[in-house]
C-alpha cells in the first residue's frame, strides 16, 4: 500500500514537472508595437491643365514666321487664307510677328465654319467691314494655352474698341477646351494648329462674329435735358425809379428849369429896385 501510494506521488510530480519544462519553453509574446504617426493627408492634386490636340504632323519653319504656310499645310483653312490676303491682314500679321517682340495669337475658323454661315453673311460686308472681321480673330499678344485661365476679359483684338457694343471678345479656359464668347455667337477651340513661343494658332469651331458688325445697334442715349429758364429778379417801384434812365434824365431837366426859375426872380428883383431909385 505504501508502495502504491508512493508510485502514484511519483507520478503526480513526474507530470507537473513536464508540464512546466513546457510552458517555460514557450517564447514570450512580442511586447505590442506603439502606434505610429497619423498619417499625412494627401497633397491636393494640381489643376488639369488644358489639354488640346496638337495636329499629327505640325509644319516645320524655317527663316520668318509664315502664317499662309502653317494655315496651307494644316489644311482646311482655304476660306480663312484667301479673306487674311483679299483683305491684306495677312501683311499686317507678318509685319507684327518679325517687327515686333510681342508676338500673336489667331483663331482659325475652318471651311467648314465658314460653310455654316447665313447665305449672304460675307457679301453683306464691305471690304473695310471685311478686314476688321479678319482682325477680330487675331489677338495682338502671344497667349499660350495655360495662362487662358488667368487672361482679363474682354481681351483686346486688332480690330480696335474691345467694349460692349463694339468688338469684345471673351475667352473661358476648361481643362479640354477654351470657349468664345462674342456677344452673337459662342464658339470652342478645339485643337492647337501652331505654336511656337511666338505664334499661337488655335482651331474655333465657328467664325468669330463681332458685335458691331452683325449685333443691333445700342440703344441712341437720352438728349441733356435743357436748362431752366432764368426767372427775371422783381425789383421795389423805389429802386426801380432810381435807377430808370428815363427817371434820372426827368430829375435833370426839373433841375435845370428850377434854377432857371431863380434866376429870372433875381433879374426881375433887381429892375424894380433900378425903378424905385430912379423914380425917387
Amino acid at each position: 500500500m505504501t508502495m502504491r501510494q508512493a508510485f502514484c506521488s511519483f507520478t503526480l510530480i513526474l507530470a507537473f514537472l513536464l508540464h512546466c519544462t513546457k510552458i517555460l519553453a514557450q517564447p514570450a509574446a512580442a511586447p505590442a508595437q506603439p502606434a505610429g504617426p497619423t498619417a499625412a493627408p494627401a497633397a491636393p492634386s494640381p489643376p488639369t491643365p488644358i489639354v488640346l490636340p496638337f495636329p499629327a504632323d505640325g509644319p516645320a519653319q524655317s527663316g520668318p514666321t509664315d502664317v499662309t504656310k502653317i494655315l496651307e499645310k494644316a489644311g482646311h483653312f482655304t476660306l480663312f487664307i484667301r479673306l487674311l490676303k483679299s483683305t491684306s491682314v495677312i501683311d499686317q500679321i507678318e509685319h507684327q510677328l518679325n517687327e515686333t517682340n510681342s508676338g500673336l495669337t489667331i483663331f482659325a475658323p475652318p471651311d467648314d465654319a465658314f460653310s455654316a454661315l447665313s447665305s449672304g453673311t460675307l457679301n453683306s460686308l464691305s471690304d473695310g467691314q471685311k478686314e476688321l472681321l479678319m482682325q477680330f480673330h487675331v489677338l495682338s499678344s502671344y497667349i499660350p494655352l495655360a495662362r487662358f485661365k488667368t487672361v482679363s476679359n474682354p481681351l483686346r483684338t486688332n480690330a480696335g474698341d474691345n467694349s460692349k457694343y463694339a468688338y469684345q471678345l471673351n475667352v473661358t479656359a476648361h481643362p479640354s477646351s477654351l470657349n468664345i464668347s462674342t456677344g452673337i455667337i459662342n464658339a470652342t477651340a478645339s485643337g492647337i494648329v501652331y505654336s511656337d513661343g511666338q505664334l499661337a494658332i488655335y482651331q474655333v469651331d465657328k467664325v468669330l462674329l463681332p458685335w458691331s458688325l452683325f449685333g443691333a445697334k445700342p440703344p441712341a442715349s437720352a438728349p441733356a435735358p435743357a436748362p431752366a429758364p432764368t426767372k427775371p429778379v422783381k425789383q421795389s417801384a423805389g429802386t426801380a425809379e432810381d435807377d430808370s434812365p428815363g427817371d434820372n434824365d426827368k430829375k435833370s431837366a426839373s433841375g435845370a428849369v428850377s434854377l432857371r426859375g431863380k434866376q429870372n426872380v433875381v433879374l426881375v428883383g433887381a429892375v424894380v429896385a433900378a425903378a424905385a431909385i430912379f423914380c425917387s
